[in-house]
């Protein structure tokens, strides 16, 4: 019966366990039904003992549930084609349909006179199949919550994961440091674990060094441009530094009633006036290498509890004032308790740097998680200003290079402050008489703000963390993890029904005639659409937007860093650019493309031929897709050679030659014109005929399904 032997009998004997305790049944009480020994069950369960066939019968009919008498069934199955799914995996049968599908696949695309066009297709399929079942085989997922400084998202989380406690004032305080915005110094990542855990993965020497020649900058009182109310450095990285050379600030109340301010990092300053002196200073005592610990476990010996302990090292170790850690590049918070309960798949919720809103919210760091399909992407914004400034700008951007499926992986989780909702006027100029009137008029609001970019259907939720009940947020949230999981299903269920049609219809003339028609009339459309356009923007474009946008000090900040900085990194947006420059010359040929499939599929003439018309589509619509993907890459690899080559040496040197009034738009400049010199110019256009020569390949992928008399 066991012919699967590549089942541990760990994954049996948990798998086991888990059936037996959803029936309600007692480890004990099995053992005496099916008169074994408990410890016999036991040493099962925890899968110190594998079981004969025999065995395996008794226990499952002790337990007696569709799902115990299913895993006979289960370890039947011999997977060849697709990764074997776990035992308890919750979409198993759907699973192994397309697992005995892609076998069929297999064999047919082998057999000797079948013809290439036909083989070829087999084979797009069994890729597609593989692909669609990769993406519903996996079951982590990722919450991360994307908003400004001090839009409240911190506590939100808290409050989502459980992570609170009650305060004196009846009140609550969360696990992990908030305040009014500027708080966490990096990304943190909440999971669930076996214990209370405090995971780092730590800055690099050169990134911490980076950091302190940019607050080295600041204490000496050079400026850059007008920009009086940034340093170049964020206050949270600042405060951390400060703590972890001691260079901290005090104050103290006089006796006249005066509070005088003593500033130690500004006192050092006086003594090193050069900015590397100071640098090597500041860096000596921090005593970096002291700082080697990465995690911090809770033990009941500390006299804490769990989440108090949580929030302390949390704090000190944010802070920089944990002697054992150094700066902090990603903190992972494990809890003990399941952050999330969803019945299909675990949960990761990644608490993203807050948004400086005077600056762009396109950073790599959250524009990577719009381009995850296991990734909820939570943005956040207040109630007033709703849908607010980044949160459009992320959706808008993500629009302009076509990343799928936003209204299914996104959504706005709208954080309103007590009263705001209620100060909320109809129509009519009345106000509102509830909290859920005030967002219901708001969300009516939004709803017509993103009408223009598409998305009037997306996912909206309102959250008053000191107000609302939490459990509707966590509905809302599980909602869009089900959302997504359906997505899946439904995309490989559609696929596999296609490949039914495909295989039954194999051996009728009539119906390959009708599909060599459409053939045709498609390969035709294909040919008329081989050329380019003209570009009409540049790849540049984005990163020049975006530094002019920048504050002069980010700018500065990223230069001295060879354009690698998360707040304006060039990379990133040369990345950006690229596929942005790819997707403007192709979006118009996709575009009819689908609406040439579309308007074929109507036509009765064809109705044989639906799912050849439709895996036609699917399969420029994936090639182009991937055409984007590899020209993110190119752009980026291009673009990021040259300006790491000496040939880039007099831009860096130029740039950060400059300070004082004007110094961005100089700099911005001095990047436009070496954007406009030959090489770069040279760039694009190898780009532009990278591009060229992928759209053949995309398009020559859907000529291979077409027969050819």
């Amino acid at each position: 019966m066991m012919t699967n032997q590549d089942i541990s009998a760990i994954e049996i004997g948990h798998f086991l366990s888990q059936i037996r305790e959803k029936a309600g049944i007692k480890q004990a009480e099995l053992a005496k039904k099916i008169t074994w020994s408990p410890a016999m069950l036991s040493r099962i369960e925890v899968g110190e003992r594998f079981l004969s066939d025999d065995e395996l019968q008794t226990v499952v009919e002790g337990i007696n549930t569709p799902e115990a008498l299913h895993l006979l069934e289960l370890l039947k199955r011999q997977w060849a084609i697709l990764p074997r799914p776990p035992l308890n995996h919750f979409d198993q049968d759907i699973l192994w349909n397309a697992e005995q599908i892609a076998q069929k696949l297999f064999d047919m695309s082998q057999h000797p006179e079948i013809k290439q066009s036909f083989q070829r297709r087999l084979e797009a399929y069994l890729t597609e199949i593989r692909k669609l079942s990769e993406q519903l085989l996996k079951r982590e997922h990722q919450i991360a919550f994307i908003g400004s400084i001090g839009i409240g998202k911190s506590t939100a989380i808290c409050q989502l994961a459980n992570l609170t406690m009650q305060n004196p004032s009846g009140n609550f305080d969360a696990a992990l440091e908030v305040g009014a915005g500027g708080i966490t110094v990096c990304e943190v990542h909440l999971l669930a674990g076996a214990e209370y855990e405090i995971r780092i993965e730590p800055c690099s020497d050169e990134e911490i060094r980076a950091h302190v020649r940019d607050f080295a900058f600041y204490l000496l009182g050079k400026t850059v441009d007008d920009d009086n109310d940034s340093q170049g450095i964020s206050k949270e990285i600042e405060r951390a530094l400060r703590n972890m050379s001691g260079l901290t600030i005090s104050r103290k109340k006089e006796e006249d009633g005066k509070t005088t301010r003593t500033d130690k990092a500004k006192e050092l300053s006086q003594q090193f006036t050069e900015e590397r002196d100071l640098s090597i200073e500041i860096m000596a005592r921090m005593e970096l290498h002291k700082r080697d610990c990465r995690s911090a476990l809770y033990h009941s010996s500390t006299g804490k509890q769990p989440l108090k302990w949580l929030k302390d090292i949390f704090e000190q170790i944010n802070n920089g004032r944990h002697s054992d850690f150094t700066l902090p590049k990603r903190i992972e918070v494990v809890v003990k308790n399941q952050l999330l309960e969803h019945n299909e798949c675990s949960v990761r919720i990644i608490d993203t740097k807050g948004i400086d809103n005077k600056e762009t919210a396109a950073r790599p760091d959250l524009e990577s998680h719009l381009k995850d399909t296991h990734t909820i992407t939570v943005l956040c914004s207040g109630f007033n200003d709703a849908p607010a400034r980044n949160p459009y700008q992320l959706l808008e951007r993500a629009k302009a290079i076509d990343i799928p499926a936003l209204e299914l992986i996104s959504s706005l989780l709208v954080l309103p402050r007590t009263g705001e909702a209620l100060a909320v006027k109809d129509e009519s100029g009345l106000r509102v008489e509830s909290a859920e009137e005030g967002y219901e008029l708001k969300g009516e609001q939004i709803e017509v703000a993103l009408g223009p970019l598409g998305l009037r259907q997306l996912p909206v939720h309102f959250f008053n963390a000191f107000e609302d009940d939490v459990a509707r947020l966590r509905n809302f949230i599980n909602k869009r993890i089900t959302a997504v999981r359906n997505s899946f299903r439904e995309k490989l269920i559609e696929t596999t029904g296609d490949i039914e049609i495909l295989l039954a219809n194999y051996e009728q003339e009539q119906v390959q005639e009708v599909i060599r028609n459409a053939g045709s009339r498609i390969s035709s459309w294909l040919n008329q659409h081989e050329k380019l356009p003209n570009p009409r923007i540049h790849i540049e474009d984005d990163l020049l937007k975006s530094m002019n946008q920048a504050y002069a000090a980010t700018v500065r900040a990223t230069i001295s860093r060879k354009g690698r900085w998360t707040n304006l990194d060039y990379y990133h947006h040369l990345s950006y650019g690229s596929r942005l420059f790819a997707y403007k010359l192709l979006e118009e040929n996709i575009k009819k493309f689908k609406d040439y499939c579309e308007t074929f599929r109507g036509d009765p003439e064809y109705g044989d031929a639906q799912d050849f018309i439709r895996q036609a589509e699917n399969t420029l619509t994936s090639a182009f897709a991937e055409l984007l993907s590899k020209v993110e890459l190119t752009g980026e690899n291009y673009f990021g050679d040259e300006l790491a080559s000496e040939h880039a040496s007099p831009l860096w040197a130029k740039c950060e030659s400059e300070f004082g009034r004007g110094y961005r738009s100089r700099v911005v400049q001095y990047n436009q014109d070496w954007f406009n010199e030959d090489r770069p110019k040279n760039l694009e256009q190898d780009l532009y005929n990278f591009i060229e020569k992928e759209w053949r390949l995309a398009l020559h992928k859907v000529k291979a399904l077409i027969e050819i008399d």
